[in-house]
């Protein structure tokens, strides 16, 4: 069973399982309450310097992919990163990466699955 992605302002499903939001930023106009959120990662969610030099390029994606992979390895992202793993698998991938980009391909959630479906 892979990992789930969905944007934050789509409808709570009962098939989401444990919901994480994987933004740094808090999306706009979205109450907590709405939300129903398992989990805030934000720490895990990539840095504001790669976050703008990325602006959601499809053109840059590939780079952002590797770069933003970079940043996982190190410090409270990869701390994050290690909680992200252990919520995974102690929830049998039933988990749904919750993210607020307008871009569905293109984004900091959809690296988290691929890594975390290969685990």
């Amino acid at each position: 069973m892979p990992v789930n992605l969905k944007r934050i302002y789509d409808e709570v499903e009962q098939n989401d399982g444990v919901r994480v939001l994987v933004d740094r930023v808090w999306p706009r106009g979205l109450s907590k309450e709405k939300a129903q959120l398992g989990h805030w990662l934000k720490e895990i969610g990539p840095s504001n310097d790669l976050r703008k030099w990325f602006g959601h390029d499809p053109d840059k994606y590939e780079e952002f992919k590797r770069k933003y992979k970079e940043e996982l390895e190190e410090g409270n992202q990869q701390k994050e990163l290690q909680k992200l793993k252990n919520l995974t698998k102690e929830h049998n991938k039933n988990l749904t990466l919750l993210f607020s980009a307008k871009d569905q391909e293109h984004n900091q959630a959809r690296v988290l699955k691929e890594i975390l479906d290969r685990q």
